[in-house]
């Protein structure tokens, strides 16, 4: 079947010609999984997978879709994204969702080099010169805790963030036992959120991340116990699995609802979107299928005045997409940034977004604005596979890390 025609003459359209994955480490051993896109003019684009530890296998996906990529012109983002979430018929799983993200947002750096333009302005941008973030502030003591909230608002950051404490003596455990006991860990998150409420006082926002780690009844236990702090949100309350089930949280709590970062496409915010069950949507740009469906999403979100609040535990690109979409968004709550911009993984990317005083930005300079060291990565591969630290109740069940 023939193609619609250009106006461009064919010796400058753009030709993909190669894709390959960069399993990485950092020189403080943190790991990544990125995907950079060639082409023939020179100019190529970094992408970056959202589950680093399924790696092997996001690798061979990568390797598979290059076959219906080469050749092509890395405009047509929506063409390819289309091919490569529908071209086999089934529909893209979450691996594959993780390759067709990092491939995506390679696609945008590259459209944004050839025209000399940042992403945030191909995206409609900037309706915001900079992006407020949120670090992650966790301890492993509730005086590490407060200490470390206390420090990031010295630091110049305006919100402090943690999880749902753990109990088996260390609030953050990075083994294969944890212990997480609902009842008692729901009695530690009430008295952390008091304890880091009177140390960074009213102003400071808190953002309480349960991490999908309590069943129903027992998050909407907690939550109220909760109220009297005026957290900014509460973060992944329960289980993604089931997004109708996002229905007894919200009629039960009091507070605003984050989720959405483990749903990879825009299908799955479908219910919660329309039926107005979250506050804000936990959008993961490395997962949920690159900027093209994070964009999707995002106006999606806006017809019903919620605010997207994107998922980045991640490295430099997924900070970069992240701070693009936000910085064309107009429905943006806060985004996370787990550590300032500039300050991890500088050996693989000299040249990162900007951080000042609790707020993120792009420069102004072509594509996502950061510089990938292809050398310094091929010296730091790794084997990509592994596991998140692992969580057990007190009578040997497997709950959620």
């Amino acid at each position: 079947m023939p193609r619609p025609s250009s106006n461009q003459p064919e010796s400058r359209i753009l030709k993909i010609t190669g894709l390959k994955s960069f399993p990485v480490a950092d020189a403080e051993g943190n790991k990544y999984f990125f995907v950079k896109v060639y082409t023939d003019a020179g100019i190529d684009g970094i992408g970056e997978a959202g589950i680093r530890i399924w790696g092997n296998a996001i690798g061979k996906a990568v390797e598979h879709l290059s076959e219906i990529l080469i050749g092509e012109n890395p405009w047509s983002t929506e063409r390819h994204w289309q091919k490569m979430f529908r071209g086999n018929f089934f529909p893209a799983d979450k691996v594959y969702m993780c390759a067709i993200s990092a491939i995506d947002i390679a696609l945008w750096d590259i459209k944004g080099k050839s025209v000399d333009m940042p992403v945030y302005k191909l995206l409609g941008g900037p309706v915001r010169d900079k992006v407020v973030c949120y670090p992650h502030t966790q301890g492993k003591t509730l005086v590490g805790l407060v200490d470390n909230c206390k420090q990031a608002v010295d630091d110049g950051w305006k919100f402090v963030r943690w999880g749902q404490p753990e109990t088996h003596g260390e609030l953050e455990y990075s083994g294969d036992a944890g212990r997480l006991e609902p009842l008692k860990s729901m009695r530690l998150a009430v008295e952390q959120m008091g304890a880091v409420r009177d140390a960074v006082g009213p102003d400071i926002s808190i953002c309480f991340d349960v991490h999908t780690r309590l069943d129903t009844r027992h998050t909407i236990e907690m939550c109220r116990d909760l109220e009297s702090f005026k957290p900014f949100f509460i973060e992944d309350p329960i289980r993604s699995e089931n997004p109708a089930s996002y229905r007894k949280i919200a009629a039960n709590i009091n507070l605003p609802i984050a989720a959405g970062e483990q749903w990879a496409s825009k299908w799955p915010f479908r219910e919660v979107i329309e039926q107005e069950t979250i506050d804000y949507a936990r959008i993961d740009l490395c997962i949920v299928g690159g900027i093209t469906e994070a964009l999707k999403i995002t106006h999606w979100a806006e017809t019903h005045y919620i605010d997207i609040v994107p998922h980045n535990p991640l490295g430099p690109v997924s900070a970069a997409a992240c701070v693009s979409l936000t910085m064309a968004s107009t429905n943006v709550g806060v985004q996370e940034m787990p550590k300032r911009p500039g300050t991890f993984a500088t050996d693989l990317f000299p040249q990162q977004i900007g951080w000042e005083d609790g707020y993120a930005f792009c420069h102004d300079a072509p594509g996502l604005g950061i510089v990938f060291d292809e050398d310094a990565a091929e010296a730091n591969r790794v084997d990509p596979q592994g596991w998140v630290p692992q969580l057990y109740r007190d009578d040997g069940a497997q709950t959620n890390w």
